[in-house]
């Protein structure tokens, strides 16, 4: 069955690549349209859809991108108006997979573009510039493909076309291999959960009491990016219920942390109208490693070495304050229920009594101001026990049953 191919490149630089790319999906049986996002001149090739369209979209035309010397804001303008076009296409059901070739610039443009396509489109971005700085960037929470390229996008030599043809192959057979999104079903009643290194014993018995409940677990690790992904597929409908027990993810973008998410996370999830049960699994704490940015910050604080690369200190009251602020202003808008439960004797498996980081004093700072600010309809549920205590994982599932029988989510 012949599939939509969407090529995101620029023809005034790479057009004989990405006319070459093209034939050669049209060659498999598919139908191949160039999205040319050419930003410094016309090109002797004609996009499928062109510059003027790209722009057109956002209320700019296209010689005022080319005319202009800000790369930045020409690279913007473009960017915004590829997203539109891709969810344009999306809408008319004219998109069963992307590919992006070319530089950096096009890599990211690429990403951004198929920010909007829902998970199981294939995406696939083909660049010469595949360095693991850049890489994490276009990654996002997105199911996508990235081929390293090892020679410049230049002439059309063999090693090149082969090349070329290698991604023709790739993003076709995805394609070939791939479902309608929209056909995609998880068994009922599913439910994800969130973990971290901090709460094995929290996640591991959480999923075993819901299995043993005839619940089917999806886990994601919260790090940023799995978590950003769990709330992507809740808002695409996957999931029947979330037990979220390392929601640290807000709190981190707050604060740059590494295991920062963004600043919509738990929107999706609430916005759905599915149960909800969170716990604060790593809300106290941050990392102080050397690989964080901002680390003058709090390498200062009392903290315990995970290893060469990694250390966790604690927020202070003031973060915790904050943070409180911030995820009541989310759950406050849950159009489902919401619970949180919340340990008395330490947040994970790193901050018990006798630890370092153990703090119940501060811990309160979160728990009443969230308590303070939280509506009335949700409660906080305080267990005096560990998070990683056997009667922690009982709590978060007795809690979620109870909301989750409350009505027939099927």
């Amino acid at each position: 069955m012949s599939k939509t191919i969407i090529i995101i490149g620029s023809l005034d630089t790479k057009g004989e690549q990405l006319q070459y790319l093209k034939d050669r999906i049209a060659a498999r049986g598919h139908r191949a349209l160039v999205m040319d996002v050419s930003m410094g001149s016309r090109s002797e090739f004609t996009g499928d859809i062109t510059p003027q369209e790209i722009v057109g979209a956002v209320g700019k035309d296209i010689a005022e991108i080319m005319g202009s010397g800000d790369r930045l804001f020409k690279t913007d303008v473009m960017t915004e108006g590829a997203k539109r076009k891709m969810l344009d296409l999306l809408a008319r059901e004219e998109v069963d997979g992307a590919v992006a070739l070319g530089g950096a610039t096009i890599a990211l443009l690429g990403a951004r573009a198929m920010q909007g396509l829902p998970f199981g489109i294939p995406k696939v971005i083909a660049t010469t510039a595949a360095m693991p700085v850049y890489v994490g960037q276009w990654f996002d929470a997105m199911d996508i493909l990235v081929m390293q390229i090892i020679m410049e996008f230049t002439g059309m030599n063999d090693l090149l076309t082969h090349a070329i043809g290698q991604v023709a192959g790739v993003i076709s057979g995805i394609v070939e291999e791939s479902r309608d999104p929209s056909s995609l079903r998880l068994p009922y009643p599913s439910v994800a959960i969130t973990e971290i290194g901090f709460s094995p014993k929290c996640t591991r018995q959480v999923e075993s009491l819901l299995e043993a409940s005839r619940h089917h677990v999806f886990t994601f690790h919260a790090q940023g990016i799995s978590d950003t992904a769990m709330d992507r597929l809740v808002s695409q409908g996957f999931f029947d219920g979330v037990i979220d027990i390392v929601p640290a993810g807000l709190v981190e973008w707050m604060y740059s942390g590494n295991r920062a998410a963004s600043k919509e996370r738990l929107d999706a999830i609430c916005e759905s109208g599915i149960p909800l049960v969170l716990a604060p699994c790593c809300l106290n704490l941050t990392g102080c490693g050397v690989t964080r940015t901002n680390r003058e910050k709090y390498v200062s604080r009392p903290h315990i070495e995970i290893d060469e690369l990694r250390g966790m200190t604690r927020f202070n009251q003031e973060e915790l304050t904050d943070a409180a602020h911030a995820y009541a202003e989310k759950l406050n808008k849950a159009k489902g229920p919401v619970r949180f439960v919340v340990p008395s004797k330490g947040w994970s498996s790193i901050d018990r009594e006798g630890s370092i980081l153990h703090n119940p004093k501060e811990d309160r700072v979160f728990v009443e101001e969230l308590r303070k600010n939280l509506r009335p309809s949700i409660p906080i549920v305080e267990v005096p026990c560990n998070l990683e205590d056997k009667e922690f994982a009982e709590a978060l599932v007795m809690n979620f049953g109870e909301i989750f029988r409350r009505r027939d989510y099927q």
